[in-house]
This record gives C-alpha cells, structure tokens and sequence, in this order.
C-alpha cells in the first residue's frame, strides 16, 4: 500500500458526523489559552461548499454576523476540530451554495429541511 494512503487511512478512522452541503452546523475548535489549556469556540453556520477528499477533505462554512457575511474554511480531520454538531439537515439541488453570498437575512437562511420536502 501506497505509504500516503496508509496516512491517510489513520486520520479517515476519526469519528466525524456525515456532513452535506446545505446542512447547519456548529463547528467547536479548540483555541489555545495557555501552555496546556484551551478552549472550545463555537461557529454555527451554514455548509456552502465542500471539496477535497480523504484526509484533505474541506469544507466552507458561512454565517452572517451583525449583518457582515463570515466564511470559514475547515479541514473536517484537523486536530484543531474538537467536534461537529449537525442542527439541521438542508435539502439543496447544487453542490455549492455561493449564491447565499447575495443573499441577506432569511432569504440567506432558508433552506428546505429534508424531513419537510416529500
């Protein structure tokens, strides 16, 4: 086995929550305070894009704070993710979501709920 895949095999065995493009999370990163303390900060908003694959999977999360759009990107195995919690599963027809960038308040918001589109 190729020694890059063997690599990669050991980080994929971290438990992460299956994540879509469209679902609301909250992503909890571990911010350093000290020599061996840290603490854990929270950023909830919604996946517009996902890219990569196997341990360089990444993927970029958006909200709107105080009326200013913030986009972050997450390596989703990076030690520095405590862990991902999914609030909400989003049912999207596009693999990226770039157009909630012109999009303010609900309208950059509402996405259909997969439970209550049948």
């Amino acid at each position: 086995m190729d020694k890059l895949k063997m690599i990669d095999a050991q980080f994929v065995k971290k438990e992460m929550p299956a994540i879509n493009v469209g679902d609301t999370v909250k992503v909890l990163t571990k911010i350093a305070e000290g020599a061996d303390k840290f603490r854990l900060h929270p950023f909830e908003g919604v996946i517009i894009a996902k890219s990569g694959s196997g341990m360089k999977l990444n993927f970029t999360v958006r909200k709107v704070s105080f009326g200013e759009g913030i986009e972050r990107v997450f390596l989703l195995y990076s030690p520095a993710i405590e862990r991902i919690e999914v609030l909400r599963l989003g049912k999207v027809k596009r693999a990226k979501l770039y157009y909630l960038r012109g999009k303010v308040g609900k309208h950059a918001t509402k996405i259909e709920n997969k439970e209550e589109a049948h």
